[in-house]
């Protein structure tokens, strides 16, 4: 799929994309098999790119053509961006997207071909991410492999079977993180209200969260059960859970919450 003269390019290498940049490099990818175009990108990533021996460019290169082409600009700028570097997308270029909102169709309409749509999060930045993918039917079977390893530096990698699930999926996963941080917030603010000094509110509420899902990801039993074990009956955990398990409580307000996420998403496809 790849190679030197068919090398996987990287279009934009901001946080998301110098994440799978720095991933696919200390999985061994050749640096000569991989080209990034981003007309301004950070003195750091300017620096990294150098060091590590990367080809970069600020346009698309005459005489190349992308093996993968991995769009990681924001959707706002992505039709441009990738108008800007057609002269690279051959007729066996595989185009992988991981904008938010951008359907299938659009990128088509763009790139051409066979196409993927993939939805990664942040915690990517250190190698516990998820992405979700989905493809158009030119996506041959060898591609999508290539393309599942390329994304599993990041964390695991899972298809959906439609379209439409790619939203769900950045409802529950793309935007989750977000989710998760405020839930710290909100919980050291709770424990400041409760007498605690702020910063060390947060200091607990951090950890606490980030230890949960720590736990969540190294063992074994389901989240229910884990849920289960910190609570005795009776006790301060079991006060807190008849609050949050309420008829009125989390799971309706999360519901309402990843709905509008994904409402979102899909308004962002038309």
């Amino acid at each position: 799929m790849i190679g030197a003269d068919r090398p996987l390019v990287l279009l934009g290498a901001g946080n998301m994309g110098g994440a799978l940049l720095r991933g696919w490099l200390k999985e061994g990818i050749d640096p000569a098999h991989v080209l990034v175009l981003d007309p301004q990108p950070s003195e750091a990533m300017r620096d990294e790119l150098s060091a590590r021996g990367i080809r970069h460019e600020t346009s698309a290169p005459d005489g190349v053509k992308a093996g993968i082409l991995l769009l990681a600009v924001k959707p706002q700028i992505m039709a441009k961006a990738v108008a800007a570097v057609s002269s690279i997308i051959g007729a066996e270029t595989v185009s992988v997207s991981i904008a938010a909102g951008i359907s299938i169709a659009h990128l088509e309409e763009m790139a051409g071909g066979a196409v993927i749509r993939a939805m990664p999060n942040t915690p990517a930045m250190v190698g516990r991410g998820i992405t979700g993918c989905y493809g158009n039917d030119k996506v041959p079977a060898e591609a999508r492999e290539a393309v599942t390893q390329l994304l599993s530096v990041s964390g695991p990698v899972v298809w959906v079977e439609r379209e439409e699930l790619i939203d769900a999926v950045t409802a529950v996963s793309g935007s989750g993180p977000a989710y998760a941080f405020y839930l710290a917030e909100c919980m050291a603010e709770a424990g400041r209200q409760c007498g605690l000094p702020a910063d060390l509110a947060m200091t607990l509420a951090r950890h606490t969260v980030s230890g949960a899902g720590e736990l969540m990801h190294q063992a074994e039993a389901d989240v229910a059960t884990l849920r289960k074990n910190v609570t005795s009956p009776n006790g301060t955990t079991a006060a807190a859970l008849d609050v949050l398990m309420d008829e009125d409580g989390l799971q309706p307000l999360m519901t309402r919450a990843v709905r509008a996420a994904f409402d979102r998403a899909k308004a962002l496809g038309q």
